[in-house]
């Protein structure tokens, strides 16, 4: 679904991003851990298109419909069904929490991507989002952190997208949120909805996920099956702490 080969990136002259490669399979749940400034956030955002790789090649897709994404624009690589959800939640304060839900629909609206049934979708968010149920005619802006981000989640869902991209879902969040930050993941991941997770708590993305990749100085330091990552002891040492 999502191979990355050997990419490079960064800000400017300041390289971040070096040789890493990362591979995501269709209605699998894949983390990216490792430690502030490692350059998770920056694959996200090459991935998505929000800043151009300097090298290395990013693909999206199966088989004969695999398409290279690595020089394309941001919107151009939604239409292909990638969904962002970035880091510190970006809602449109201003508007409805339906309306911020319309427009993660947009692509469908305008025919960018296939229709389908959009106000039943739109019905199946609320309720996987129960928070968002009831101020679903709410100000975005008005809302807690946490339910800001189960309406960042939300909005990216429904573009119906092959791809969900969840930058620190869990930031800033209190402990009861962040539990329900991950069972809504673990909910999606039953759906079989793909997803590349970047995630502060290493313990509950590695719980969540199927395999993992342990990011260090823009580098791939280690990766694995995510049950074998809980039990290393470097992996434990490092980001997961001495009560797992």
């Amino acid at each position: 679904m999502l191979s990355i080969r050997n990419l490079h990136a960064g800000y400017g002259k300041v390289k971040v991003l070096h040789g890493i490669s990362i591979d995501v399979p269709k209605a699998s749940v894949v983390t990216l851990i490792g430690s502030n400034g490692a350059g998770k956030t920056t694959t996200m955002r090459a991935i998505s298109g929000m800043i151009r790789p300097s090298a290395g090649e990013i693909t999206m897709g199966i088989g004969a419909n695999a398409k290279r994404i690595d020089a394309l624009e941001s919107h151009r690589i939604a239409r292909l069904g990638l969904a962002h959800s970035p880091e510190g939640r970006r809602v449109f304060a201003t508007m409805s929490v339906t309306d911020n839900l319309m427009l993660g629909a947009f692509p469908r609206l305008t025919s960018a991507r296939p229709r389908g049934d959009v106000k039943a979708d739109l019905e199946r968010a609320i309720e996987m989002f129960p928070r968002l149920k009831e101020r679903r005619h709410q100000l975005a802006g008005t809302l807690s952190g946490g339910e800001q981000q189960m309406l960042a989640m939300a909005r990216a869902i429904m573009m119906n997208p092959e791809l969900v991209l969840l930058d620190e879902p869990s930031m800033g969040l209190a402990p009861i949120l962040v539990e329900e930050v991950f069972r809504i993941i673990g909910n999606l991941k039953s759906q079989g909805v793909t997803m590349l997770l970047v995630e502060q708590f290493a313990a509950a993305a590695l719980n969540v996920a199927d395999y993992g990749y342990v990011l260090e100085n823009g580098k791939i330091a280690a990766h694995g099956p995510a049950a074998e990552l809980r039990n290393d002891p470097s992996v434990k040492a490092a980001y997961l702490g001495a009560s797992h």
